[in-house]
């Protein structure tokens, strides 16, 4: 008889892309309906929900999804708030070894819809030297881009910031839906925990740019057809401060030529690390 695990690894097989969701106090804003309904007609997605430590019923709210959906869900449980960057870089480690495609993260409030998933994959699908689809919440002409001023002013100085740590024309790095390849520069990029905090994805960028050949066309920034902000959001203003400070810092020593991130060899003993210590930190939920 096959266990649980192997069933699931057939199911894993036959799945494209698996996208992380890091998931902390969601229970009140949470649409369980909505994750319900794509996994039922995108088979070819994998979700990988990443409870991160929460103190309400968010774990267990994931759980019953699981139950109900089947197959095309996992669920990993931090025991200890570890913040969303080190949620998201768990979950990418946990599906990279499980023979996916693409990685991808997604918000769990979905301020991005579900259905811009396919269009990130289609993204990945035909141009192949793409290793980063990434959202952009430009507001061009017939896209429905609803953000506040304040938003918008933090977005261009995470830009501003992006654009000196990577040295690409970035628009937009704070979208929350990204879609990686699921490449060993990405994995590399994944080999120990980010420092910026609450700015990771221009780390992550920055980490993926300096361990591929053309950096110019690794990146594809694509513009949503539709985002809304979503009210709850967790990030504070002194949170997004000393991300701040803490991205100029990690651009200062990118300037000054020190060693590059660790690759292969510190990634194999960091999945190690992490499929050793599940009973104590990172534990899938059956």
């Amino acid at each position: 008889m096959s266990s649980n695990f192997e069933v699931e690894a057939a199911a894993v097989q036959t799945a494209e892309c698996a996208i992380i969701v890091p998931c902390y106090n969601e229970e009140k804003r949470f649409n369980a309906r909505a994750f319900l309904d794509f996994v039922k007609r995108a088979p070819n997605v994998h979700f990988v929900f990443v409870d991160d430590g929460s103190k309400d019923k968010t774990l267990r709210l994931l759980t019953n999804l699981k139950r109900i959906a089947g197959l095309n869900i996992t669920v990993l449980s931090l025991s200890k708030n570890a913040g969303k960057a080190e949620a998201v870089r768990q979950g990418l480690i946990y599906a990279s070894t499980r023979g996916f495609t693409f990685l991808g993260y997604w918000d769990a409030d979905l301020a991005t819809p579900l259905d811009a998933i396919e269009d990130f994959v289609k993204v990945g699908r035909k141009l192949d030297t793409v290793d980063v689809v990434f959202g952009s919440r430009r507001s061009l002409l017939g896209h429905r881009i609803q953000r506040s001023v304040a938003r918008r002013a933090v977005s261009r100085t995470c830009a501003l910031l992006a654009r000196q740590a990577v040295r690409l024309p970035i628009g937009d790095t704070q979208c929350g839906a990204k879609l990686l390849r699921n490449t060993q520069a990405v994995k590399d990029a994944l080999a120990h925990p980010f420092t910026a905090g609450w700015l990771f994805d221009v780390e992550l960028f920055a980490r993926i740019s300096s361990n591929v050949a053309e950096p110019n066309h690794a990146f594809y920034e694509l513009p949503l057809l539709e985002w809304e902000e979503v009210a709850g959001s967790k990030v504070s203003g002194v949170t997004i401060v000393k991300s701040g400070f803490r991205m100029l810092r990690l651009i200062a020593e990118m300037r000054l030529g020190l060693p590059k991130f660790q690759t292969a060899e510190k990634f194999s003993a960091t999945l190690k690390e992490i499929e050793t210590r599940s009973d104590r930190n990172l534990q899938p939920v059956a």
